[in-house]
């Protein structure tokens, strides 16, 4: 499917129990206030990619009338209706989302075109659904520092000893399967910022603001292996607006939507 679908399913218990209800210092303290500031003041709102619903079920808080949330996964979709919120849910992938044109007046995906290899066409999509003026918020891990084989580094061979931040082949876009904890793989894509900035331009998604924001202290707290590299991101978040004639979508018709 290209999204890494069946690995979801798998571990979906395993994010779910992680990176929900309170469970992620980077989710309380960053992520989720940095969405509820983008998202608010929106009223149609589709969330991509929204695994059991948490950023949907913040906006539906936040004022929104009509929050949709689409999730590639069954385990993560039902998972999502179990949790209730007033939010409507769909099974479908970010490449070709059942909506009609221009019904959505935001959009958000947090932390998943990572693991979508459709990328051209999951942002088309996007752009397709948005209304014109309407905003994307796109949450990413940052892509110049989570390359294949980067991390911080110890380096005790040099004289004096060094730490500093390995960054790995960041040119090169790759898809990799990765090992994010003892026995839970997930696939991930890696491709530098130009590759994702050039699709929303290519798809009338305008870059209107960017942050890179340190790495919150809960965080730090919890991973000492980090705190020297408080001053590294690892979040980058695009906010894009679209415009009032965008590249052209897919164009699926739609029985789903606000």
């Amino acid at each position: 499917m290209g999204d890494g679908t069946e690995a979801w399913e798998e571990h979906a218990i395993w994010w779910q129990e992680g990176f929900t209800e309170g469970a992620d210092a980077e989710y309380e303290e960053q992520i989720l206030p940095l969405a509820a500031e983008l998202l608010a003041g929106y009223d149609r709102i589709l969330d991509v990619g929204a695994g059991e619903g948490q950023i949907s079920r913040l906006a539906v808080r936040g004022g929104a009338s009509a929050v949709v949330g689409v999730d590639s996964s069954r385990a993560q979709t039902d998972e999502a209706r179990r949790r209730g919120g007033g939010v409507s849910y769909a099974r479908s992938e970010a490449a070709r989302l059942p909506f009609r044109d221009c019904c959505f007046d935001a959009a958000v995906a947090c932390l998943v075109f990572e693991h979508i290899e459709a990328v051209d066409e999951a942002i088309a999509e996007v752009a397709r659904v948005l209304r014109p003026g309407g905003r994307f918020a796109f949450f990413l891990n940052h892509p110049l520092l989570q390359t294949p084989g980067s991390g911080w580094i110890d380096d005790q061979v040099l004289d004096p000893p060094e730490q500093y931040w390995r960054i790995g082949p960041y040119l090169v876009e790759s898809i990799e399967s990765e090992e994010v904890e003892k026995g839970v793989f997930l696939p991930f894509v890696h491709r530098p910022l130009s590759r994702y900035v050039n699709a929303l331009a290519q798809n009338g998604l305008v870059l209107r603001r960017m942050h890179e924001p340190r790495p919150p202290d809960g965080f730090l707290a919890r991973a000492a292996g980090y705190r020297e590299a408080s001053t590294i991101p690892r979040l980058l978040v695009l906010v894009c607006e679209r415009e009032a004639s965008p590249g052209s979508g897919t164009g699926h018709s739609t029985t789903i939507g606000p």
